[in-house]
């Protein structure tokens, strides 16, 4: 009998949701997948490179160009320099980069730093590797970063802070002021910090992304990653990145060569060409802004309570004047009789904390979003 690992984890609430989905014909809203295809140009990219025998191993670091264009879209966009040789890597999705920097960090007993709600990843990778994650909750409604709190819960056995912004599920960004905090705790602790910005080209109403690449004094304190599959809707493909300080990048290096080595190789020479052209992804935000804007004055006119949504292709609402229900059991039912399977926000907190409140996905086709939104209608 293998002693387990991860004794408390079991199947993650996005498959079970999703075969849900599966099993009652429900439209869709709660695994982060677009159903809408992506760019032809980007596929006739890669079908070129496929057939023309770029299909051998890709550098560990990444291809060459790719890495460059990075560089260059940092600079532009940030005013932050990461030199495409010794500082960009990339890698087999955005959740390898992250399962890498914590392999890289985390040693027994090491204290991690998450913010609930929080993407699943986090916490079960700091356990594998000894860690101890240590959670501070945002409250509902506003799901605020309290910074004092923060300030209170660093110690000497604390590593890493792992912070996601745009923040998936609750959808709010980070200020300008945000940063300067984190700033000042980087300068004053030993602690790293992981930047999860793999929805940095989702955020809304005019307000900018503020990259953690942006905090030049403590560069050699923080990891970035960031998502292709976010940034050009082929989350399938599984093409992430990093940046960090050289001597953090020859250290996440260690750990890259020895679990995926390199990452696939046509896919990254296609958005190579295609990350040439940056209008591909300045208007991100307008396309995304669009079905939010569908999808919420929809909700609006249901009993759903909605909640801000500032980036992400994720809403939430509290369903309290509909149901009582646990938000498990809400949303499963949401998906049997209605038709429309979601996340309930209790599964991304270590306690199940329930306010009654559940999340949607809206990358999704419009005639996908008014279907389940005449369901919804119905409650």
């Amino acid at each position: 009998m293998i002693k387990s690992k991860l004794p408390n984890v079991s199947t993650t609430i996005f498959s079970v949701m999703s075969q849900l989905a599966n099993e009652h014909q429900a439209i869709n809203l709660a695994q982060g997948f677009p159903d809408f295809n992506t760019d032809y140009e980007l596929i006739s990219r890669l079908n070129f490179y496929s057939t023309q025998n770029y299909n051998q191993y890709a550098p560990m670091t990444g291809v060459e160009k790719l890495r460059f264009l990075l560089s260059e879209k940092y600079s532009n966009l940030y005013q932050s320099y990461y030199n495409f040789q010794d500082e960009i890597n990339i890698t087999s999705g955005a959740s390898q980069a992250i399962f890498n920097v914590i392999s890289t960090l985390i040693h027994p007993n090491d204290e991690v730093i998450i913010f609930e709600p929080a993407y699943d990843l986090y916490q079960p990778t700091v356990e594998l590797f000894g860690g101890k994650v240590i959670p501070i909750q945002l409250k509902y409604p506003d799901y605020a970063i309290d910074i004092e709190i923060l300030k209170e819960k660093i110690n000497d056995k604390t590593k890493l802070i792992i912070v996601n912004n745009p923040n998936n599920p609750t959808g709010r960004i980070l200020s300008e002021n945000d940063l300067k905090q984190f700033e000042q705790i980087l300068q004053e602790t030993n602690c790293y910090l992981l930047a999860d910005e793999v929805y940095e080209h989702i955020t809304f109403d005019g307000k900018a992304h503020q990259s953690f690449a942006k905090l030049k004094s403590v560069k050699d304190k923080v990891f970035i990653v960031g998502s292709f599959g976010k940034l050009f809707h082929i989350t399938g493909w599984k093409i992430g990145y990093i940046l960090a300080e050289k001597e953090l990048m020859k250290e996440f290096r260690k750990c890259h060569q020895f679990n995926t080595f390199s990452t696939h190789t046509p896919s990254q020479y296609a958005i190579a060409d295609y990350l040439e052209n940056p209008e591909h992804y300045l208007h991100l935000n307008d396309f995304f802004q669009e079905k939010r804007n569908l999808f919420i004055e929809g909700l609006a006119s249901t009993n759903f309570d909605v909640l801000p949504c500032e980036g992400t292709y994720f809403a939430t609402a509290n369903y309290s004047k509909i149901s009582d229900l646990p938000d498990d059991e809400f949303s499963k039912q949401l998906t049997i009789k209605n038709k429309v399977a979601t996340i309930p926000i209790s599964a991304f907190y270590h306690n199940k904390i329930d306010d009654h409140v559940i999340r949607f996905c809206f990358a999704k086709k419009d005639e996908t979003l008014l279907k389940a939104l005449d369901n919804l209608a119905k409650l």
